[in-house]
């Protein structure tokens, strides 16, 4: 993944980001103010069920969306202590406030990013 700052301050990515490794989610969650975190694994069903609820809230929310292959991220993986795919993190302001596990609506996640779009 390659981040421009002048590109990722203009307006947030209209789909979700592909992330490989801690450097690139750091520059993501620096560089928006909402950051939507989906860790998923390739051979997870339900984590094929979400994408759809993924894609659409990165394309109709002012949050930005990275997506985190927990194979090829283990380590990144354990440090935001996931145990079970899909896991939804949520960050504002550069801080995680919000952590869910498991097959969410778009309702519950859109109302999460809203709470802390203000």
């Amino acid at each position: 993944m390659t981040v421009d700052s002048a590109e990722t301050n203009a307006a947030t990515p209209p789909e979700p980001v592909h992330v490989d490794g801690r450097s690139d989610l750091d520059t993501i969650v620096e560089a928006n103010d909402i950051v939507l975190v989906d860790f998923y694994a390739d051979w997870c069903g339900p984590c094929r069920m979400l994408e759809p609820v993924v894609e659409t809230l990165a394309a109709d929310t002012e949050a930005a969306v990275a997506k985190v292959d927990v194979d090829a991220n283990q380590r990144l993986a354990d440090a935001h202590g996931v145990r079970g795919v899909p896991t939804l993190a949520l960050f504002a302001d550069g801080e995680q406030v919000e952590e869910v596990v498991g097959v969410q609506s778009e309702d519950r996640l859109r109302s999460l990013i809203d709470r802390h779009a203000e």
